[in-house]
């Protein structure tokens, strides 16, 4: 044999064995990473108002940070670890851009994971959708943040909060024929969103049944005033579109000067330990919510598996937090619905890939959410929960009532 002919003979057998050896190994072949994602390490980007009038929401960020370490000691995400970076921005949206610029060009990323708050989102929409990263399982229900056409790295988690007004106003309607209604509601996206869902609830022929809107400022220090406004209207139906801390001064003012209106208050203060607690539970009874999740300290739960699991975390990684506060509950409901995404990524961890896994949730039953209640999505739909059920504070607890009701077709 040839010199040339054996040496052809080595190379070929060389070849053969390295197509082989691919063939074998077909994971390695098709791994594949975008910024912020590594054989070891997955970088999720975060930011929270853990400062100013908002930063009752801190806990949310501080639960989801806590259920990375706890999924890190458990091994990772298929095998990879979490790096979990959150930055306070004090519910200012100029600030959330700075913060979300350095996750995304200093830190580099994979993805921001539910950034809290309509005004910060609103303002850090478009920079992450050129950019062409995920604002994923974004901390607002307001309605724009399910329109993958025109934002296709923008997905909500929790009910919208058009879908949510529309439901009290209905709920009015069909059980308070003689009302009047007074509204008080932040003035920014957050409340506009409610409001109009709630004024398309009503319908045009009856929205003449609000006698009274009243609108506060993040910066307000209290809505004192505008509660006596509300009285004063003689209105005998309230529905109260506020974040906690004001939630809790419009429950307790609305004790104060002896008004007791038939209450409905938005989903996003649903929290015995920031809104309820603080307000006082005597002057919180009744009120009237739309609620998606659990009570943690409902005893009708005590023995579902992700409520003991969820007690167990608290517990080993949250020790002398307040349990009663809601932010606890939904960070470990909400960080549990991305380990699911990411582990369905498996080893394509690319930005495009995070969002298309993100939109193939099918009855997925993230903890903490109430039976009948799961998480559907798909390529035209980026509302993962659109379904709720009505319960009234009662007690230390809520009392459900009526049937799921769901915009499952939206």
């Amino acid at each position: 044999m040839s010199k040339l002919t054996r040496r052809n003979l080595i190379t070929g057998t060389s070849v053969l064995a390295l197509a082989l050896a691919a063939a074998a190994t077909p994971s390695l072949a098709q791994k594949k990473y975008d910024d912020g994602a590594s054989d070891t390490e997955i970088k999720i980007g975060n930011i929270m108002p853990y400062s100013g009038n908002a930063s009752a929401y801190g806990a949310i960020g501080k639960t989801s940070e806590a259920v990375m370490k706890k999924i890190n000691d458990e091994g990772g995400i298929n095998g990879r670890k979490v790096n979990f970076i959150s930055y306070d921005d004090g519910y200012s949206p100029p600030k959330a851009v700075e913060m979300v610029r350095k996750l995304v060009e200093e830190d580099k990323v994979l993805l921001v994971f539910n950034p809290l708050g309509t005004p910060s989102n609103t303002a850090i929409q478009k920079y992450l959708n050129t950019k062409k990263v995920p604002q994923l399982f974004v901390a607002t229900g307001a309605s724009k943040w399910g329109k993958p056409k025109e934002f296709p790295w923008t997905m909500g988690w929790q009910p919208d909060y058009a879908t949510e007004g529309s439901i009290y106003a209905k709920h009015i309607l069909a059980n308070h024929k003689d009302a009047k209604i007074g509204v008080l509601m932040q003035n920014d996206d957050y409340g506009k969103d409610y409001f109009n869902g709630f004024k398309e609830g009503l319908g045009k022929e009856n929205e003449k049944l609000i006698v009274q809107v009243s609108t506060y400022e993040v910066t307000d220090p209290t809505v004192d005033s505008q509660m006596i406004q509300l009285k004063n209207s003689g209105a005998n139906v309230f529905f109260n579109i506020t974040t906690p801390k004001f939630a809790a001064q419009a429950i307790k003012k609305a004790a104060e000067i002896d008004w007791k209106p038939v209450h409905y208050l938005n989903n996003v203060s649903s929290s015995f330990g920031a809104v309820f607690k603080p307000a006082g539970i005597e002057a919180s009874q009744g009120i009237l919510l739309a609620l998606y999740r659990k009570d943690a300290s409902d005893p009708q739960w005590a023995n579902s598996p992700d409520i003991v699991a969820w007690k167990a975390f608290m517990a080993k990684y949250m020790p002398g937090a307040d349990i009663r506060d809601d932010g606890h509950n939904y960070g470990f409901s909400v960080a549990n619905t991305l380990v699911e995404v990411l582990k369905r990524c498996g080893d394509n961890l690319t930005r495009e890939n995070v969002m298309k896994q993100a939109a193939s949730l099918q009855g997925f039953e993230a903890p903490m959410l109430l039976p009948g209640i799961k998480i559907n999505t798909s390529p035209t739909d980026f509302y993962p929960i659109q379904s709720v059920q009505l319960g009234r504070v009662k007690g230390e607890s809520f009392e459900l009532f009526g049937q799921i009701l769901s915009n499952e077709s939206k």
